[in-house]
């Protein structure tokens, strides 16, 4: 059974910072590339930013010297470092895997930014 398990999100003041993970388990990690999209309300689903099985990386560009997107493999573990958070980052973050024949979602984390 394939499980990503998101978590780090919460409420953070505007300039602010927040890590998210996001653990897999039931697949082969390191042959999935994997990424982190954000969803509001009434808006699509978006990507955010993605990294490649090599570690090959690549961000929206709202998001491009604030986000950090990275991978550990050895701990089956995907990161999104957020810095300088504004309000417009506020969404449900959702973990996704993807390779050839298949794709995963995990449940999402809330991150919230306000004063």
């Amino acid at each position: 059974q394939v499980q990503l398990v998101e978590s780090g999100g919460g409420l953070v003041q505007p300039g602010g910072s927040l890590r998210l993970s996001c653990a897999a388990s039931g697949i082969i990690f390191q042959r999935y590339a994997m990424a982190w999209y954000r969803q509001v309300p009434g808006k699509q689903r978006e990507l955010v930013a993605v990294i490649s099985q090599v570690g090959s990386t690549n961000y929206i560009d709202s998001v491009k010297d604030r986000f950090t997107i990275s991978r550990d493999n050895a701990k089956n573990t995907v990161y999104l470092q957020m810095n300088t958070l504004k309000p417009e980052d506020a969404a449900v973050y959702y973990c996704h895997a993807n390779r050839a024949g298949g794709d995963y979602w995990g449940q999402g984390t809330q991150v919230t930014v306000s004063s």
